[in-house]
């Protein structure tokens, strides 16, 4: 009977430190990512790879990806990747200046305009070091590259797009905006994954902050039309409506 006894006991004490030690892990992760880190404020965070500015792991993910699709005749090519607050601040702002003052839309249409492709400053998972935007750099195209007609049947980059949704996932990436027509937010973008290893902690980090509050105290050129429903709104359909893969 006291050996029974000890055993249950024993099981049930090696049960609880492995929930306890599991916690401490998990909340270890969640808390790695600093607030200024996940608004793309930090400026010593290291990305690795000339034109390409990923975190280590993602660029090696990455280049093992480029050399395989390269493999199969296909040139992947970095339109765009790291971009930090200011440059995404400086994005906004140009947007929401030029919808009111030069087309006279109202601020709240603006706002809708804008997020239809563009986010907030502060909230850009191109912030990260994990996102990047990418074409066949072996096509020759003529203007805006980074148009969804371009990646469909007849397009310059349908090649380009029928390998990745066969091979990115291996690699770790996942398209971000999906073409699931039940998807809110952002648009359909055939041309921008996500390296889910760590893009999937960072945006747990993130949905922990008080995005709202973080939101209305940055000074943006039109953010005092920042309204706690336009932003509750905005972080339900943009930035967690995603691929659930990455979720």
């Amino acid at each position: 009977m006291k050996i029974k006894s000890f055993i249950k006991k024993s099981s049930f004490f090696y049960l609880v430190l492995a929930l306890v030690s599991n916690t401490v892990i998990s909340q270890e992760r969640d808390t790695q990512y600093s607030t200024s880190e996940l608004m793309g404020k930090d400026e010593n965070i290291e990305l690795h790879g000339k034109g390409i500015n990923l975190r280590k792991e993602a660029y090696d993910a990455f280049m093992e990806m480029k050399k395989a699709a390269y493999v199969d005749g296909v040139a992947i090519k970095v339109v765009s990747s790291y971009r930090d607050f200011y440059r995404q601040e400086g994005i906004w702002e140009r947007k929401y200046l030029k919808y009111t003052e030069e087309l006279n839309m109202s601020p709240d249409d603006a706002m809708d305009k804008i997020i239809e492709y563009s986010t907030i400053p502060g909230t850009s998972r191109h912030h990260w070091g994990t996102d990047i935007d990418l074409i066949d750099g072996y096509k020759k195209v003529k203007g805006d590259v980074l148009v969804p007609e371009k990646f469909e049947e007849g397009g310059p980059f349908k090649e380009f797009k029928d390998w990745m949704d066969k091979n990115a996932s291996k690699y770790g990436f996942y398209l971000v905006y999906t073409n699931n027509p039940k998807r809110k937010g952002f648009k359909y973008e055939p041309w921008h994954y996500s390296y889910a290893p760590i893009s999937k902690p960072m945006l747990k980090t993130f949905r922990r902050k008080n995005l709202v509050r973080l939101l209305q105290e940055e000074d943006i050129i039109g953010s005092e039309h920042f309204t706690s429903g336009f932003l509750k709104s905005y972080i339900v359909n943009n930035i967690l409506d995603i691929n659930p893969e990455l979720l």
